[in-house]
C-alpha cells in the first residue's frame, strides 16, 4: 500500500487499523504493536471493557464456536455488543479435548482424549493474552494452567539413530540433570550426533542455516513477492542434497514444528515461523514469554484442554452475556441491497443481527459462497482455492507411567509424521486416581500429521486404514523410532486401551469432520481479510490473513480479534481495539532488511542468495 492509503497494514498481509481508529481512545496500543520492536521492554495494553451504549445493544451473530469465534465473542462482549454464538458441534473447535465415553469408574473422571496438537510456542501472543483474561480459581488460565515444557525427546525413524532427551532451557538442564546425564542418554546423544554429522555433510548444514538467514533478513516485499511463491523444499534447494538433508532438514522438521507439508507450504510462511521460534528462544524479545534461562519456547496446558481452558472460557463469556446456541450452524446467508439481510440456520430458522461473523472452517464456509455472496464480495472467491488436510490425535492409555522427563516427542521421519507427549508427568497428576477405572497410569497422546504416505505395517495410507489398523500402525511407527536405543521405551503390553479422535468416521468411507487448512505456496492472495466488501459480513478462522499466517490456534485467535476490530470500525465504536501483535524481530536486522528492500526493487537477488 502507498503512504496515502486509508488503512495502515500490519505485517503478514493482514488487514490493518483504520486511521479513524488510530485517533480514538486507547488505540495508541495498535500503533505501539507495530513499532515496539525497537523497544523490547514495552508491552501492549490489554483490552478494556467498555460499558454498553445507551439504548439497544448492537447485535453480532457469530457462526462458529472454535478459536476464532470465541475470540471474536470475547472481544465484542467486553465492548458492549450483544453476541450470540451458533455452533453445530463442539465449542473449542480443533483446539478442544473430549472425554472418552464409558471409561469413568469409582468416582474418577473419564479418560481424557484430545483432538490434536497441544503446542503453545513462545512466539504465541494472542492465545496467551486471551488466557490471561479468563478467570479461574486462584488466578487466570495462563498463570494457573500454561506451563513450560523443559525438555524435548528427539527420535529418528532410521537405524543408527537413538532417541535423545535434550533440555529446552537452562532451568530444564538443571531440573532434569539426572535424566539428561544418564549413561544411556549420553550414549544416545553421541550416537545420534555422530550419525547426523555423517549423514548430512557440514556444507549442507551450513547451507540450510544460510537459507534461514535469508528469510530472517529479507524485506517484506521480497517475502511476499518472491518467497511466498516458492515451496519450502524449493527454497532450501533439497534436490541434489543428501537423503538425510531432504528427509530431516527439508521435510521432517517442518512437519514436527508447524504441521505443514514442506513440499507445498510457502517458504515465506515456514521460514517466518521457524525464525520466530528461534528468536523467541533467545530471550531478547521482551514481548515473547520465552528465553534461554527459564524456557517457554515450548508450553502446554497442565490438564485436558477443555477442563483447564475452553470450559472456563465459555463460562466467563456466558457470565458476561454471550449466548450460545448449540447444535445450530449457518446454512445460508441472504443478501439484499449488497448486505446480509439474515442468516438461515441448519434448524431452518432465520437469524438477524447488525453484523455477522463467519468464523467457521473453509470446508463449512465454501458451500455458503453463493453467486449472491460472491457478487457482493468477489474477493471471497479465493477461499475456493485454499486447501485443507487432516491432522488429528490418538491417545494410548498405559498401565505404566513413563520415566522420561516431561517433553514433546518429535519422531522425525516417521511415515505418518508423528509427534507425541506423555501427559502424566507435565500434568503432575496421578492418572490412576484421577481418570478411568484405576488401571491407567499414563497417556501417550500422538498427533498424526500425514494421512497420505504408506505405513510400515500394512503398506497403506492412513486414509486407507480401518480404525484398528490406524492404532496398530501409529504405535508401530512410534515404537520403531523410540525403541531404537538400548531399551524398549514403548511396550505394547502396557496398552490398556486407546482412543482415536471420533471426528474420523467410516460411514460409508473414511471421512474427517474437522480438516485443517494447510498453507501452500502462493495461497496468500486467496486468503480473505476479516472485513469483506459486504459491510456487515466478517470472516474469522485460521484461513484469514494474519501476522502468523499459519493454520494454528494463534492464527485463528488473531483472526477473531481482527473480525472484532473490523466491527468496531463499522460501528464507529470508541472502544479500544483488540490488540493485534506482530511477529517481533531483532532490531539489529532492520538495516539489512532495508538494504534488501532496495535490492528487491532493483531486481537484484538477496545478498546471501548464492
Amino acid at each position: 500500500m502507498s503512504e496515502g492509503d486509508e488503512r495502515i497494514d500490519g505485517s503478514g498481509g493482514g488487514p490493518g487499523v483504520s486511521r479513524r481508529s488510530l485517533l480514538t481512545g486507547g488505540a495508541a496500543a495498535a500503533v505501539l504493536a507495530g513499532t515496539a520492536v525497537a523497544m523490547p521492554g514495552v508491552s501492549v495494553p490489554s483490552a478494556r471493557a467498555v460499558p454498553p451504549a445507551a439504548g439497544r445493544r448492537r447485535s453480532v451473530a457469530v457462526f462458529g464456536g472454535g478459536m476464532a469465534g470465541l475470540a471474536a465473542a470475547h472481544e465484542l462482549i467486553e465492548r458492549g455488543f450483544a453476541v450470540t454464538v451458533y455452533e453445530p458441534a463442539y465449542l473449542g473447535g480443533k483446539a478442544r479435548s473430549l472425554d472418552v465415553p464409558g471409561t469413568a469408574a469409582g468416582g474418577r473422571k473419564p479418560l481424557p482424549g484430545e483432538h490434536g496438537f497441544r503446542f503453545f510456542p513462545g512466539c504465541y501472543q494472542h492465545v496467551t493474552e486471551s488466557m490471561q483474561r479468563i478467570p479461574v480459581p486462584g488466578g487466570n488460565v495462563k498463570d494457573r494452567h500454561l506451563i513450560n515444557v523443559e525438555t524435548a525427546i528427539v527420535a529418528f525413524d532410521e537405524s543408527g539413530y537413538a532417541p535423545t532427551v535434550a533440555p529446552a532451557s537452562i532451568m530444564g538442564s538443571i531440573t532434569h540433570a539426572g535424566s539428561l546425564a544418564t549413561l544411556e542418554n549420553l550414549r544416545n546423544a553421541l550416537t545420534t550426533g555422530l550419525k547426523f554429522v555423517v549423514d548430512i555433510p557440514p556444507q549442507e548444514l551450513a547451507y540450510f542455516v544460510n537459507r534461514e538467514l535469508i528469510i530472517a533478513t529479507s524485506s517484506d516485499e521480497r517475502k511476499v513477492g518472491q518467497w511466498e511463491k516458492q515451496s519450502w523444499v524449493q527454497f532450501v534447494k533439497a534436490d541434489g542434497k543428501s537423503p538425510a538433508y531432504r528427509k530431516y532438514l527439508a521435510g521432517a522438521l517442518t512437519r514436527a514444528l508447524v504441521a505443514a507439508k514442506s513440499g507445498t507450504a510457502s517458504a515465506r510462511t515456514i521460514g517466518q515461523i521457524g525464525w520466530a521460534l528461534a528468536v523467541s528462544a533467545t530471550g531478547l524479545i521482551g514481548q515473547y514469554d520465552a528465553g534461554l534461562v527459564h524456557g517457554g519456547v515450548d508450553r502446554i496446558l497442565n490438564g485436558p484442554t477443555n477442563h483447564v481452558w475452553i470450559d472456563p472460557w465459555v463460562a466467563y463469556l456466558r457470565g458476561r452475556g454471550v449466548r450460545f446456541e448449540m447444535g445450530e450452524g449457518a446454512a445460508a446467508f441472504d443478501v439484499s441491497g449488497g448486505q446480509i439481510a439474515g442468516a438461515r440456520t441448519s434448524r431452518g430458522r432465520t437469524v438477524t443481527a447488525d453484523w455477522y461473523v463467519a468464523a467457521m472452517p473453509i470446508d463449512r464456509l465454501r458451500p455458503l459462497l453463493t453467486p449472491q455472496i460472491l457478487g457482493a464480495a468477489p474477493e471471497l472467491g479465493g477461499i475456493r482455492h485454499l486447501e485443507d488436510d487432516w491432522m488429528v490425535g490418538i491417545q494410548y492409555f498405559l498401565s505404566r507411567r513413563s520415566d522420561l522427563p516431561p517433553g514433546h516427542i518429535a519422531s522425525l521421519g516417521t511415515p505418518w509424521a508423528l509427534t507425541g507427549l506423555f501427559q502424566a508427568g507435565p500434568w503432575n497428576v496421578d492418572f490412576a486416581r484421577t481418570y478411568g477405572d484405576g488401571r491407567v497410569h499414563d497417556c501417550l497422546s500422538i498427533d498424526i500429521s500425514d494421512w497420505e504416505t504408506p505405513g510400515i505395517l500394512f503398506g497403506k495410507k492412513a486414509k486407507q486404514c480401518t480404525r484398528d489398523e490406524i492404532a496398530k500402525e501409529v504405535w508401530a511407527q512410534m515404537a520403531r523410532a523410540m525403541n531404537s536405543g538400548s531399551r524398549r521405551i514403548l511396550r505394547s503390553e502396557d496398552i490398556v486401551t486407546w482412543s482415536l479422535d471420533p471426528g474420523i468416521t467410516w460411514s460409508p468411507t473414511i471421512a474427517n469432520a474437522t480438516p485443517l487448512m494447510v498453507n501452500t505456496a502462493g495461497s496468500l492472495q486467496h486468503r480473505p481479510t476479516a472485513a469483506t466488501s459486504i459491510p456487515n459480513l466478517f470472516i474469522g478462522g485460521d484461513h484469514v490473513r494474519t501476522n502468523i499466517d499459519l493454520a494454528t490456534m494463534e492464527g485463528a485467535n488473531e483472526a477473531g480479534r481482527r473480525a472484532a476490530n473490523a466491527i468496531l470500525d463499522a460501528a464507529d465504536s470508541p472502544a479500544r481495539p483488540a490488540p493485534v501483535f506482530p511477529l517481533w524481530d531483532l532490531p539489529i536486522l532492520d538495516p539489512i532488511k532495508a538494504a534488501d528492500r532496495d535490492r528487491y526493487r532493483a531486481g537484484l537477488p538477496h545478498i546471501l542468495d548464492f
